[in-house]
């Protein structure tokens, strides 16, 4: 741990005071919670960014979108637009933030929506003459001016929250015992061959009494642009450039890397300028520029088709039963509202 973060304990521990009272206000109803007659899964973490929240989102859309009309409420972090804004064919990751464009891009069968102010985005859904049938709330753990049905928390395999601290000392966004609000926790980004002695333990640590669920992210076996596709084996075999502006890139590059690669690496959500660019074609000199999906919604335009690339990415669960978890709260919850 650095110097800085030892210097910023005592603030921890005041940042820790603010974030107690104001939920234990909201426990006791000091601070009032609205609830909604459709079901509201919420998705969010305790730590700042990194445990795979977009994945997470992306499959329950997989999951539920066949049966039902989804929504994808988000607050779209760093978008240049205000309010409430309902993504349409002039969305972009300017308007409503890169996350929500991806949803947008890639299912576009399902609504979009964002705003900051959670209730107000979801009243503003609900007066939609197609309105949805199943909400979800993208990174609003926190958001507790909505009381969502079902509470999903994530928390990363090499991140537990149970060895953080909080903010500004350590990553936590509220202490753990946050974590007694969620319905179920997920341990995301685990290794493919996670034994159940190990999952086990890992749930022996966190000390809850919620399911505890595992992922693993899986990576496609292509690369991706505008113009065509590449397989990743025959990808590797080039020098190229890799950029990432995500929480935690590591994965990403030691997915990707060979020994002629070069890396470039942005703040989370960048917004890219005409300098980056420059810097960025200048760097690439003619190879290969790949990047993670959730760069390229933001770069796209930016810079030459025939040399931007993305790859994709997945959640998979080691377990098997998570998906009747989720279908039995929904299918309730639709029969009953």
């Amino acid at each position: 741990m650095n110097f800085l973060r030892k210097i910023l304990f005592p603030f921890a521990f005041l940042y820790w005071l603010i974030t107690f009272i104001r939920n234990w206000l909201y426990d006791i109803g000091a601070l009032k919670s609205y609830s909604f007659d459709v079901p509201i899964i919420a998705v969010g973490n305790l730590s700042v960014g990194g445990t795979g929240k977009t994945p997470q989102i992306e499959y329950l859309i997989r999951l539920l979108s066949e049966k039902y009309r989804v929504a994808v409420l988000s607050r779209g972090y760093k978008r240049l637009s205000k309010g409430f804004v309902l993504a349409d064919d002039q969305a972009s990751a300017n308007s409503i933030g890169d996350e929500p464009f991806q949803f947008y891009s890639k299912f576009p069968t399902i609504q979009v929506a964002v705003d900051a102010n959670r209730k107000k985005g979801i009243e503003k859904l609900l007066q939609l003459q197609n309105k949805p049938e199943v909400i979800l709330l993208d990174d609003a753990f926190q958001h507790r001016k909505v009381k969502a049905g079902f509470y999903i928390l994530l928390t990363a395999y090499d991140d537990l929250f149970c060895d953080d601290f909080i903010l500004p000392f350590g990553n936590l966004r509220e202490s753990a015992l946050g974590k007694k609000r969620a319905d179920m926790i997920i341990i995301t980004k685990c290794p493919q061959d996670l034994s159940e002695l190990a999952q086990q333990n890992i749930k022996e640590k966190l000390q809850v009494k919620q399911p505890v669920y595992f992922t693993t992210i899986q990576y496609d076996d292509c690369v991706y642009g505008n113009e065509n596709s590449m397989h990743v084996e025959t990808l590797k075999s080039e020098s190229k450039l890799l950029i990432a502006g995500i929480a935690k890139p590591k994965l990403f590059f030691d997915f990707l890397k060979s020994e002629t690669d070069e890396t470039i690496v942005f703040p989370d959500h960048h917004h890219f300028s005409k300098q980056d660019c420059e810097q960025i074609l200048a760097k690439a000199n003619g190879r290969k520029i790949i990047t993670t999906e959730k760069d390229f919604v933001r770069l796209n335009g930016l810079l030459p088709n025939a040399q931007l690339y993305y790859l994709p990415i997945k959640a998979v669960f080691l377990n098997t039963n998570f998906d009747k978890a989720i279908e039995d709260y929904v299918g309730k919850s639709t029969r009953n509202s």
